[in-house]
């Protein structure tokens, strides 16, 4: 039985064909479009070129957002057009198959689960690094929603009070400082007070600044570029602040790393370790958690999805609604 997960985010919609075994079989992408119409249009498309290869049978959306308990509705999404939404009736009416939703990293966290870098753990968290954060929880293997269906969103934790503004209306939010996004911004504030620093990267924020994209910093920092290594490791700072404060709350025995930026991990992981392991309460005289990178690396939203959508699409009607 295959099933189409589609991974809805700020930047691009990502979708795959995955079998029983977690394995993404066939892939199809596109930007994200600014509007709900047009960004509903690009995800049934990409499920239609799909399905014109391939007899699935039900689709998954995980979305960078508050998705309702009965994961049919999207509430808010701080990078996406929904607001209130009945998401999962109007993809169904396009494509004519079942539709489920989930929580992008509530996905990501069951296939590693599942499949990967979480499997056998009790309490394990997840915090996916992309151009937000996102956050989730699973105890016993089941994930831990809170009493209204959005916990945890662990990007919006506000560890600079006035810092940066964030789309969901506040301002110092842990993805501000610790995500793809943050990384480009990062390198742009220290190209203004360092241009010396970075003759590379100097040039292209001069040509335009939306150039200097977390993806180029990375690739700049392997590359040797001091002004791109001092951007990651204040990444790496702010990521081991932030698992510190999730280790305060949750004491989970193992962190899943996940994300587009987890495939840079070599070059802040160490670091974020040894500052969670300063500045987490008790710091010396408690365990741990292991912090490990998704092994399903970016398909694990894609995989946690679809694989939830292989399972409940026996209950779900093709308008969507669970029968």
């Amino acid at each position: 039985m295959l099933t189409v997960g589609v991974d809805v985010g700020g930047t691009s919609v990502r979708a795959g064909v995955v079998d029983g075994d977690g394995s993404v079989l066939d892939t199809a992408r596109a930007g994200t479009p600014a509007g709900e119409e047009a960004l509903e249009e690009a995800i049934g498309a990409a499920v239609a070129e799909l399905a014109s290869r391939h007899p699935v049978s039900a689709v998954g959306l995980a979305v960078a957002g508050f998705v309702a308990p009965d994961r049919r509705t999207v509430l808010f999404a701080p990078h996406l057009a929904w607001r209130r939404a009945p998401v999962a009736e109007r993809i169904a009416r396009r494509v004519g198959l079942p539709v489920v939703l989930e929580h992008d990293a509530n996905a990501a966290a069951l296939a590693e689960h599942r499949f990967g870098a979480a499997r056998g753990a009790r309490v394990a968290a997840l915090v996916a690094l992309g151009t937000g954060i996102g956050g989730a929880l699973l105890v016993d293997g089941e994930v831990f929603r809170g009493a209204h269906g959005v916990a945890p969103e662990l990007g919006h934790l506000r560890l600079v009070p006035d810092g940066r503004p964030c789309p969901c209306g506040k301002s110092g939010c842990w993805e501000r400082y610790c995500s793809g996004t943050a990384l480009g911004a990062t390198a742009v504030e220290l190209l203004a007070r360092h241009p010396g620093l970075s003759t590379v990267l100097a040039r292209e924020a001069a040509d335009d600044p939306r150039k200097v994209t977390g993806r180029r910093v990375a690739g700049a920092a392997r590359d040797g570029d001091p002004l791109a290594q001092r951007a990651v490791a204040d990444l790496a700072r702010w990521l081991g602040d932030g698992l510190a404060l999730v280790a305060d709350v949750y004491d989970p025995e193992v962190v899943v790393i996940g994300g587009g930026v987890s495939e840079s991990a070599p070059l802040f992981l160490d670091d974020a370790r040894e500052r969670y392991a300063e500045v987490v309460t008790g710091a010396g005289h408690r365990p741990l958690a292991r912090l490990r990178t998704a092994q399903l690396g970016d398909d694990a939203g894609i995989v946690g999805v679809a694989t939830l959508a292989r399972e409940v699409a026996p209950l779900t009607s093709r308008n969507g609604r669970v029968r």
